[in-house]
């Protein structure tokens, strides 16, 4: 009669006349095992792991192995929200087709929500360790929960760069210090000098990172003829479109730089509403975006955020460090400019317009 319930890996040697020991070898094929289970025996075992069906449990395997084959992922903010459905989409196409390939299956931590409802990796319901190591995503990171993560034995890589914590943080991030400074070179290569940056200069390191290349092009262009100058910072991003447009316009400014695709989108459109022409009257230029370029009708002049291959490449360091031991490094990865529509040549009437 065939037996009821789970099998064992002491089923699996009754059926094939071994010990459990010799089971859990074959199972975990252990170095130990070399030379010291006959081949016969082996296939023995097999034979009567094929024929039943035995799937080894997880947490066993886990015990006596020390690994399990899950890849944990962890995001700060949720993985799904309809607002910010193309920022994570392709880091998840990145890591679950790496993960795959390596052999490894995904497990979603989606933590607890702490105060004002944040997510949070460490509580007393942490789950990290049914994972042998986390991939971890989201706009800011909580730098307690990422010095903690640093000082422990846990292996994880961060996707997008950040800060030491105490110690360098393995991260694969993309270089958005050079790629801003790009799209500042071929604003000035169209004859473009005084500059409007919509976005903040502070918080998150993605953020720095774009404040640092353009700060840094426009320090590298007082030293060229004809110079650049930013005549209007406006901090706080999602404000209101016209009020926006008005500021850019009245600074001086012929290009409004958007650190957010989702600013840009609202004053191309109240541009075209007061009958403004995008890039006549004024060029818009993204630094990158997770929404879609043609959301709005306009193709943006922007550059491409690598972030499918910067998921592989996580992943792949992840499976390193849990694997091999190694402890990580700091990965960052080039910004391909996308030529878009809304950078032109400035005009010798473009400047200060009513």
């Amino acid at each position: 009669m065939a037996k009821v319930g789970r099998l064992t890996q002491r089923d699996i040697a009754r059926i094939a006349g071994v010990s459990q020991a010799t089971v859990s070898l074959v199972l975990n094929d252990a170095k130990a095992a070399a030379g010291r289970i006959p081949d016969e025996t082996r296939e023995r075992v097999q034979k009567a792991i094929r024929e039943t069906g035995y799937v080894a449990d997880p947490i066993a395997r886990r015990m006596a192995k020390g690994l399990n084959r899950i890849l944990g992922v962890f995001t700060y903010e949720p993985a799904f929200p309809s607002a910010q459905a193309d920022f994570f989409t392709p880091f998840l196409f990145g890591i679950e087709e790496t993960a795959q390939a390596l052999g490894y299956d995904l497990l979603l931590l989606t933590g607890a929500p702490a105060h004002r409802g944040q997510r949070k990796i460490f509580d007393e319901n942490n789950r990290l360790r049914l994972a042998d190591g986390c991939v971890i995503l989201g706009r800011e990171f909580d730098r307690a929960e990422l010095k903690r993560l640093v000082a422990g034995d846990y292996p994880f890589v961060a996707v997008g760069r950040r800060e030491p914590v105490g110690a360098p943080v393995p991260y694969v991030g993309a270089d958005y210090v050079s790629a801003t400074a790009e799209m500042v070179r071929r604003a000035r290569l169209k004859g473009h000098t005084k500059l409007a940056y919509v976005g903040p200069s502070k918080g998150a390191e993605s953020s720095v990172d774009r404040w640092t290349g353009f700060t840094s092009a426009l320090a590298d262009a007082k030293l060229a003829p004809g110079g650049a100058e930013m005549v209007l910072h406006i901090p706080e991003v999602g404000g209101k479109a016209l009020p926006m447009l008005e500021a850019i316009r009245n600074s001086g400014a012929t290009v409004a730089v958007f650190t957010e695709m989702a600013d840009a989108v609202i004053v191309d459109a109240a541009a075209r509403s007061q009958n403004l022409s995008v890039p006549g009257d004024l060029s818009i230029v993204v630094l990158g975006s997770h929404l879609r370029p043609m959301q709005s009708g306009t193709r943006f002049t922007t550059f491409s955020v690598p972030r499918e291959e910067m998921a592989r490449r996580a992943t792949q360091m992840l499976c390193e460090r849990i694997e091999a031991g190694s402890k990580g490094e700091q990965v960052v990865l080039p910004c391909e400019p996308i030529e878009g529509e809304t950078l032109g040549p400035i005009h010798p009437s473009d400047g200060l317009k009513s």
